[in-house]
């Protein structure tokens, strides 16, 4: 028998080192699918989510009791997948399925096709009466009479896109209520129910670039609305819709194509708060609308040339007064509150000054809670914060990443959690002892019953100036005495120290390890949790000083008895593929190899949202000098490129100028390209399973072995 036993563990060990790219994306995803934001009932008894049990397709309706111990699928199975919820009243829930609209009892444990909606529809919202539901339509707001069962459209904004290939960041209508390209609110209910402020975004000035469709049946120009820094953005401004007449009216907001619109949000008596940003993220202002009143009121404005990020987000006090709101106004992000009425009124903090808040204030009950990385730069918690005074109180205690989503009496806490090994999962919790409950279990047990890596966090100095850099590093298991390995920084990025499941990157990364790589990513400079300067550094400075922190991260692997410090490479996507072909020309020999995707090689083609790091080549005209093409003729380690050819952010056009010129130069380099795939390459079906591919192949060929 004992024989047996150990014929079985060796077997199951054999298998788990036979994982493969194939394994990682076949489908069903190994990791299951992940649950979504939870939506609370009114009265704090159950919260609704979609989801699917392990090997199921499609979004199920999902609704537990606010101590987990009821965990029921209530939608009918034959229905289409979930998209938004939304509870009516405390027993009723409302679900977009298809171009239909569901309702679900949960007393009565009924879930009934109740209504049909326009094609597409999304944002479902219910009325405070709940009477009605709203939702967008192609760029227009349209209610739904619950009664009636009658759809009636409210506005006549919304105009199609330029482009009728619907794929890419940057292909959005015309003019729409919604988001920016990058962010922004939609549109929400005033208390009464009367009054609608809505979210418009108009694009008609921007500039139009061809991206072409090569897979059409002829090639097809594909112009889509995408500016360059320095070009007019797109127009956002503010609008309160009469629900009853149709009427808007725009309040008079400064600079609505300089400025982005981060949230805005009625108080308990109807007054409107509106946070607005500048593009460059210099200038911060927030604004009331009194009830009544026709202009707008400036509350608050906080002005610093060297911001760069606008990680901002703010929330009405329960009294209705006062607001609160998240800023960079110390050293670290931190939440502070200020009188609305009191135009002498200083913001207050609320929140340790030790640490970054990371989220937007969320008021429940009689507390505040927000995530913040007071326990270590690596994690995130959720925090809670009473609002009669007191001290912080960190309410979830699993090492990883938490977002909180609290109950509306406060006194229960949903969080998503995931961490290096678990890919994210709803657990609930009370609010005031934060002892976790499981709700979800996603993967499918060829992902459970596997080992996986767990990450370990290590500080090193900084070669050039006297930062404390900080890293993770994951490691094959049993390391051989006296073998020295090949090590891969990657995906490079900023804020990539994170103990967190990072998706198909997770994934990868962990079939790297398998295969003998030490995997590292470092927080270089533009990170949080480690102070403004640290953070602010990277303004003007990109593929800068942060090469240097890689550089000082190489030295410290390479201090390292079981390193090969002739098969160091690097990879990222993005502005990690930025750093990556940089690290190449502007320090040759750094590393052996590199793969860039998706890299941002000359910022004349950034994009408007960019301003905010590298500002307009009008004002800022030495840093729209630094295309890779200056430096190609440094390459000398081995680069492959990686690109899709609808990436809208990164345009294609870029990174095949710089391939021209390296051509032109006699440099040997490689390039890996999809027709169809865009800036999110990594996690669109089929091309993620062969660019990936193709990037493990290229540092299996380069660096797996020890060179003769």
């Amino acid at each position: 028998m004992v024989g047996f036993l150990i014929a079985i563990s060796t077997s199951l060990q054999a298998q788990e080192a036979e994982l493969t790219l194939d394994d990682l994306f076949a489908r069903p995803k190994l990791t299951g699918t992940s649950p979504s934001q939870p939506v609370w009932a009114p009265n704090s008894e159950y919260f609704a989510f979609s989801w699917s049990e392990p090997g199921n397709s499609g979004r199920g309706l999902w609704i537990s009791s606010n101590d987990g111990e009821e965990i029921l699928l209530f939608s009918n199975t034959k229905s289409p997948s979930v998209r938004d919820i939304a509870w009516t009243d405390a027993n009723t829930i409302l679900s977009l399925r298809g171009d239909q609209l569901w309702q679900t009892s949960v007393s009565k444990g009924v879930d009934l096709q109740l209504m049909p909606v326009e094609a597409g529809a999304s944002n479902l919202s219910i009325s405070p009466s709940g009477k009605q539901a709203a939702y967008i339509q192609n760029g227009d707001l349209w209610l739904a009479d619950l009664s009636s069962k009658q759809n009636h459209q409210l506005t006549e904004i919304g105009i199609a896109p330029l482009s009728s290939l619907p794929k890419g960041r940057y292909s959005r209508a015309e003019r729409e209520i919604g988001p920016g390209i990058w962010s922004g609110p939609t549109y929400k209910w005033s208390p009464d129910g009367m009054t609608i402020a809505i979210h418009v975004v108009d694009r008609r000035e921007m500039r139009k670039v061809p991206f072409p469709d090569y897979l059409d049946a002829e090639t097809n120009p594909n112009e889509v609305r995408r500016s360059y820094p320095g070009d007019p953005n797109e127009i956002r401004r503010v609008g309160l819709l009469d629900v009853a007449s149709g009427n808007i009216r725009y309040l008079d907001l400064p600079d609505p194509h300089a400025n982005q619109v981060i949230d805005f949000n009625w108080s308990p008596s109807g007054a409107l708060l509106i946070d607005i940003a500048s593009d460059t993220a210099v200038e911060r202002k927030l604004f009331v609308l009194s009830p009544g009143e026709s202009q707008v009121k400036e509350i608050w404005r906080g002005v610093r040339e060297s911001r760069m990020y606008t990680s901002f987000g703010s929330s009405w006090h329960p009294d209705g007064q006062q607001v609160v709101f998240l800023s960079d106004l110390g050293d670290r992000y931190g939440l502070y509150s200020i009188d609305s009425l009191s135009s002498k009124d200083r913001p207050q903090l609320l929140t340790d000054p030790s640490y970054d808040v990371l989220s937007s204030p969320i008021i429940a009950g009689d507390a505040l809670f927000y995530a913040g990385n007071g326990v270590n730069p690596y994690e995130q918690h959720v925090y809670r914060l009473k609002m009669s005074g007191g001290k912080p109180e960190q309410v979830t205690q699993l090492a990883g990443q938490n977002i909180g989503y609290p109950s509306p009496d406060g006194k229960h806490l949903v969080f998503m959690h995931s961490n290096d090994t678990s890919p994210p999962e709803l657990y609930v919790a009370g609010s005031e002892d934060g002892t976790a409950k499981k709700i979800t279990h996603s993967p499918l047990p060829a992902f459970t019953e596997r080992t996986w890596t767990a990450a370990e966090y290590v500080s090193f100095p900084s070669l050039v100036d006297d930062y404390t850099l900080h890293a993770r590093i994951l490691k094959p298991t049993n390391m051989q005495p006296g073998k020295k390995y090949p090590v891969l920084f990657g995906p490079v990025y900023s804020n990539t120290a994170r103990n967190r499941w990072a998706g198909n990157y997770s994934l990868v990364q962990q079939l790297l390890v398998k295969k003998g790589y030490i995997i590292v990513q470092v927080d270089s400079r533009g990170s949080n949790g480690y102070g403004r300067s640290f953070r602010e550094e990277f303004l003007l400075g990109f593929a800068d000083q942060d090469i240097e922190d890689y550089a000082s991260a190489v030295a410290y692997m390479e201090s390292l008895d079981y390193v090969d410090p002739d098969r160091i490479g690097i990879w990222g996507s993005s502005y990690g593929g930025t750093l990556s072909v940089y690290s190449l020309l502007m320090k040759p020999g750094l590393f052996q190899v590199g793969v860039a995707a998706a890299a941002a090689v000359d910022p004349m083609f950034f994009g408007t949202d960019d301003v905010a790091i590298v500002r307009t080549p009008q004002t800022d005209p030495e840093i729209f000098e630094r295309k890779a093409l200056k430096y190609a003729a440094n390459l000398q380690d081995k680069l492959l490129f990686i690109h899709g050819m609808q990436d809208h952010v990164v345009p294609f056009k870029t990174v095949a100028v710089l391939a021209e010129e390296l051509i032109k130069q006699g440099k040997d380099f490689d390039f890996a390209f999809a027709p169809g795939a865009t800036h999110g390459w990594s996690r669109e079906q089929h091309y993620d399973r062969y660019l990936f591919g193709k990037l493990i192949e290229y540092f299996d060929r380069h660096l797996a072995e020890p060179s003769k």
